[in-house]
């Protein structure tokens, strides 16, 4: 009898200390969204393995909602998750925002980790005071996807499509006379390319160092311009990216190119166009102009619970070579990390592009995107800017007063 309770005793103390084993486990929540939640959920195992007293909890809304949620928590201070992933064009409003960590100062001191990452990537989450809000998950090398095959039947060659953007129009004038595709989904394509190429480093895309809107220069003049002949000429199909028309656009081949982000390979083989594998082609933008589209950062907020695990999180997220492998593979997305784009892999051939060695083009583009700083109030300048375009191209309104009334209306909002 007294072997058996002490028998019992020691499996009550085991018991006991495998309950307060998992007691004293941490639970981080991680606000994220599609498709960069996927990244994340692939991580999970390898995460926990390095550290075993974290459990994640990975919440996911759709791109929209997760963005006003976020923005919202972060307003009243309640809600918030212990790492909050962000989207490019969201940045520069929460860097803003007074709610992030100061990730450049301790415990984090990030800015030793400057190095190890493309350099826009920082200057891309670094607030006016000098504050750096979030750390570069993946990133978006500008560049032009087109059907090799519409290509070739109207007897247009890559060269014709990137020497500039006269020549890239014309080409589309080719395409659509000899095979009836469309060279882009919407003439604003090339309206926010052409935004987002030819700046240096510590040029801002909408302001200027004092804060003062950019939008009445040249470069939005002849990004308006090349837009409005592109519509004029009926060369874009008027469907907005993202829509169902867009995708049937490309399932039926009727769209030829399209410029975005590096990362749109991945949607083309995985559920925009899967049927048209080997049909694409990867080059660089019109005129050789490197630029950047998107891209995806993680924060951690000044009123997370968490703090150190949520940078445990973040490093293995943004500085963990083989986890950014991994995103690559899950989600196609091209690491923000140097040292997972030196990797053997970016030499692999991508079969959806018809076996060309893309990433070795979007990694030469990477390195050539200027440190471009961003505000708050980008996201208003953006949705300002295609509003007044739209006036152009679909209302005949002149470049200059929409420009004119676009500078007007972002200095308004932005005295706000």
């Amino acid at each position: 009898m007294n072997r058996l309770f002490a028998h019992s005793a020691v499996s009550a103390v085991l018991v006991m200390a495998a309950g307060a084993a998992i007691a004293q486990k941490t639970t981080l929540t991680v606000a994220t969204f599609p498709d960069l939640d996927r990244a994340s959920k692939a991580a999970v195992e390898s995460f926990q393995q390095q550290y075993p007293k974290v459990e994640l909890k990975i919440v996911s809304l759709q791109y929209g909602d997760h963005h006003t949620a976020m923005t919202t928590a972060l307003a009243t201070g309640s809600g918030l998750p212990d790492v909050m992933a962000v989207d490019f064009r969201f940045i520069g409003k929460f860097a803003e925002s007074g709610g992030l960590e100061d990730l450049n100062a301790a415990p984090y001191n990030a800015q030793t980790l400057r190095d190890k990452f493309v350099k826009y990537t920082f200057a891309q989450a670094t607030g006016s005071k000098g504050n750096l809000a979030a750390m570069p998950a993946d990133i978006g090398p500008g560049t032009l996807l087109y059907r090799k095959d519409l290509a070739e039947k109207a007897g247009v060659t890559e060269a014709d499509l990137t020497k500039s953007w006269e020549s890239f129009i014309e080409a589309g004038r080719k395409i659509k006379a000899k095979t009836g595709a469309y060279l882009l989904a919407d003439a604003a394509d090339i309206r926010d390319i052409v935004l987002r190429t030819g700046l240096k480093d510590g040029e801002g895309l909408y302001f200027d160092a004092q804060g003062k809107p950019l939008v009445d220069g040249p470069r939005f003049v002849r990004a308006f311009e090349l837009g409005r002949a592109a519509r004029q000429a009926g060369l874009d199909a008027k469907v907005q990216p993202w829509t169902n028309d867009w995708s049937a656009g490309f399932k039926q081949g009727r769209i030829a190119s399209q410029m975005m982000g590096a990362w749109l390979t991945g949607h083309l083989k995985n559920w925009l166009a899967p049927d048209t594998k080997g049909l694409w082609r990867s080059a660089v933008l019109p005129g050789g102009q490197a630029g950047s589209y998107g891209g995806s950062f993680y924060s951690i907020p000044k009123k997370a619970v968490h703090k150190a695990e949520a940078w445990d999180f973040i490093r293995f997220m943004t500085t963990n070579k083989t986890i950014q492998l991994n995103s690559l593979k899950v989600l196609d997305t091209f690491p923000a990390l140097i040292e997972a784009q030196n990797d053997a892999v970016m030499d692999e051939p991508i079969a959806f592009l018809g076996g060309q060695q893309a990433r070795k083009l979007w990694r030469e583009i990477a390195a050539q995107v200027p440190a471009t700083p961003v505000t708050k109030y980008d996201a208003m300048a953006t949705d300002v800017i295609r509003d007044e375009f739209e006036k152009v191209v679909a209302e005949g309104k002149a470049i200059p007063a929409a420009l004119a009334d676009a500078k007007a209306l972002i200095e308004r909002r932005a005295r706000r």
